[in-house]
């Protein structure tokens, strides 16, 4: 007697092998049967229908605060996550003296926009090292495993204190003393060590991050704690204003260590062919025999604009500014009325309004050809007919007023989609081309960051509608080997080898879908962190089950209130 058996399902096993049709046993937290006709189980489900998927690893999020004191680590569990990590982008919450938590915080709101009196209220700080912060996490129950990884930031901190703040270069008791930090978190159960060298991560004051200005000896010096543990991988993002000095690095690193190094890689705008020359050179390390991949998304990394958000084409409009504080009911009120509506769209927008905004927000107010109707459901290649532009030409307005109308329409809940990344050619076959590059990994969902201006915690889901199912603009992929890239292409590079696949012996962490209904809804706010604090989620329908651990966490969309999961350490 099974404890689970999941009945007639069609089974993608995560290996990129060929669709089969069977059933899939469970006893305990492991597969015991996947394919053929099992023996009867204490539950049985009928699968028919339907497809029988691994869970997801999902190795790119930013759940570093939420895991602490939230269980569920919706979006990312509602679709279909299993395993998460965080620690990247070398920001994180450990190793940390109370006297520095302001700063990480500043950080962290300023990187990843998460709102720093959501981590102030919701930060318990029962920990200092990064050992106790792992302890701290395997305290909590949860719905889904976690993972994570040893941040580069917070550690220069640790050592340096202001020194690290001011950008002072690193002494050699620094990098050593960083080295045994990364070691230390390494060894009690991180997946890597992550840092960032890009002009777009800058702290809620508005200065670079402190690992920004770092000198090459310093990464390659911390990163020697990877070959010394003899496991874990390198990840970074960086600008590559200079690629062949940071390639030179990345392949000496992967070389000396033997361990993985991955890079986070987009398009982008203002050099549209950087994306082919770095995966070229990453292309070049790996025939040369070195670890060495590039993390890509499956869709744009763009921004959701609307009433309730943290932007409108129109945040930089005095008279909009003016009722920014106004509670939304109220705002929305205000912005029906006739006088309110014409000094918005007519008025230019103030430049003291403009001068704190990076370059992607300041064009997503003015880029009306590049700033699209998101729709219902959400359309993430959307061609030039669901432009602003062109949607105010056909009906012979202009964008401004097009736009203004159209978020004012009925509750004020409708938003805008502007791509900053992944998206210079105005499709999607730039991307199509990353994902199937060799040897590159598919990740940057970013769940649990930028809760007021991104939602990208679906991007699994999304490879199962939009890439094996919906993509009209252009070829689709087949769905066993989409699988494969969400699930055991992510595990084996980061090592986790106990799931990833449907095997007997390995974890069940499982997902029925019913591919025919899987449906992203549309991006909507909620009101749920601690203090109060607002994020953009966004739920989903065609998930039948999850299950972790052996166990159904989510039936029909809904959770169990089963908590098998559990903090996941690397060896």
């Amino acid at each position: 007697m099974h404890d689970i058996v999941i009945r007639g399902g069609t089974i993608v096993d995560g290996s990129g092998a060929d669709r089969f049709t069977g059933d899939v046993a469970v006893d305990g937290e492991r597969l015991t049967q996947v394919g053929g006709k099992a023996g009867p189980g204490r539950r049985e489900i009928d699968a028919a229908g339907q497809l029988v998927l691994p869970g997801w690893v999902d190795v790119h999020t930013h759940y570093d605060g939420q895991a602490t004191w939230d269980p569920m680590l919706a979006p990312s569990s509602w679709h279909g996550a299993t395993t998460i990590m965080f620690g990247n982008c070398g920001v994180g919450f450990a190793p940390c003296r109370p006297e520095d938590r302001p700063r990480l915080i500043d950080l962290m709101e300023g990187v990843e926009d998460i709102p720093g009196i959501v981590l102030s209220e919701g930060l318990k700080w029962d920990w200092e090292s990064f050992p106790e912060f792992l302890d701290a996490l395997e305290r909590q129950p949860r719905t889904i495993d976690i993972a994570a990884q040893v941040p580069h930031h917070p550690v220069r901190v640790f050592v340096m204190g202001e020194r690290a703040l001011n950008h002072e270069p690193a002494t050699a008791e620094d990098i050593t003393a960083m080295r045994d930090i990364a070691e230390e978190g390494l060894r009690a159960g991180a997946f890597g060590f992550t840092t960032s060298r890009t002009d777009f991560h800058r702290t809620y004051s508005g200065d670079n991050v402190p690992a920004y200005f770092a000198h090459v000896d310093e990464f390659l010096g911390v990163g020697a704690a990877l070959g010394a543990v003899g496991r874990g991988a390198f990840g970074m993002l960086s600008d590559f204003i200079d690629e062949d000095l940071e390639f030179d690095w990345i392949r000496q690193q992967a070389r000396e260590q033997g361990r993985p190094v991955w890079f986070l890689l987009t398009d982008r705008m203002s050099d549209p062919h950087r994306w082919s020359r770095l995966i070229a050179g990453a292309q070049a390390a790996q025939d040369d025999g070195l670890p060495v991949a590039a993390q890509v998304a499956c869709r744009p990394v763009g921004l959701i604009l609307g009433l309730l958000t943290s932007m409108t084409p129109f945040s930089a409009k005095p008279s909009f500014a003016a009722l920014a504080d106004l509670d939304p009911a109220t705002r929305l009120e205000r912005m029906k009325d006739p006088a309110v509506r014409a000094a918005i769209i007519e008025e230019e927008s103030a430049q003291h309004l403009l001068d704190p905004m990076s370059p992607p927000h300041r064009n997503a107010m003015t880029r009306w050809d590049r700033l699209y109707v998101l729709g219902d459901p959400p359309d993430y290649e959307p061609d030039e007919d669901r432009s602003i532009a062109h949607m105010a030409a056909a009906a012979g307005t202009t964008p401004a007023a097009f736009a203004y109308d159209y978020l004012t329409a009925g509750d004020g809940q409708r938003t805008l989609f502007f791509p900053v990344t992944n998206y210079v050619t105005g499709d999607h076959e730039p991307i199509r081309d990353m994902l199937i590059a060799p040897g590159t990994l598919v990740g940057l969902s970013d769940g649990g960051a930028h809760c007021g201006i991104i939602c990208d915690a679906s991007m699994p889901t999304y490879l199962l509608t939009h890439w094996a199912r919906d993509r009209t603009r252009g070829e689709q992929l087949p769905l066993e080997w989409l699988v494969k890239r969400q699930t055991a292409d992510n595990a084996a590079f980061f090592g986790f080898d106990d799931r990833g696949r449907l095997a007997p012996g390995l974890r069940a962490d499982i997902n029925i879908v019913d591919h025919a209904a899987l449906q992203l809804r549309p991006p909507e706010l909620a009101y749920d962190l601690p203090a109060g604090g607002r994020r953009l989620i966004q739920k989903v329908d065609g998930y039948s089950m999850t299950v972790v651990a052996g166990q159904p966490v989510f039936e029909q969309g809904e959770h169990t209130r089963a908590l098998p999961g559990k903090l996941v350490r690397a060896g």
